[in-house]
């Protein structure tokens, strides 16, 4: 059974970047701004000598501290797919944006990528120990979008077969 452990990135961390939703059929299709939170909730069935899930300093949370700063602090966000993406890089060309080319710029997809690109680097930095479990990311107050690992959502399905198997033999 993983004992699970949450660190919030909030949106008073400054990570203010812009995007659009290119295929909205609203005015989400024009440059818009949000300074975005995430919340991050690690797992691990055995807990580090110290007691812990995660050490949430330099030497676990940090790498993920300064690639969200990295990726997310004063930067356009561009969806792979956004069909004007070559005025966006003409900008980042003419020194006018810090972009970061995404597979998709909606909540529910930036959720989902911060949880790919951060997720090998959480298992490296534990020996294997700890995973991320979900990721959710806020635009601000109102909104917010969970991804769900699925390494994640297989260990409970296993974990509820085996306790099913059990109790059918108890």
């Amino acid at each position: 059974m993983a004992i699970l452990s949450t660190k919030i990135y909030g949106a008073e961390r400054g990570l203010s970047c812009a995007y659009r939703q290119w295929a909205a059929q609203s005015h989400c299709a024009m440059l818009h701004g949000y300074s975005l939170g995430f919340r991050f909730t690690f797992a691990a069935e055995q807990l580090d000598g110290r007691g812990w899930v995660i050490d949430f300093g330099k030497d676990g949370f940090g790498p993920i501290r300064e690639w969200l700063h990295q990726t997310f602090d004063h930067t356009l966000l561009v969806a792979r797919d956004d069909p004007e993406r070559q005025e966006f890089i003409h900008l980042r060309d003419r020194g006018l944006a810090d972009i970061r080319i995404l597979p998709g710029v909606s909540c529910e997809q930036i959720a989902a990528w911060v949880g790919e690109q951060t997720g090998p680097g959480v298992r490296e930095r534990t020996d294997g120990r700890c995973w991320i479990d979900e990721v959710e990311c806020f635009e601000h107050g109102a909104n917010s979008a969970v991804w769900r690992n699925p390494e994640a959502v297989l260990r409970g399905l296993s974990a509820d077969v085996l306790r099913m198997l059990i109790d059918q033999h108890r």
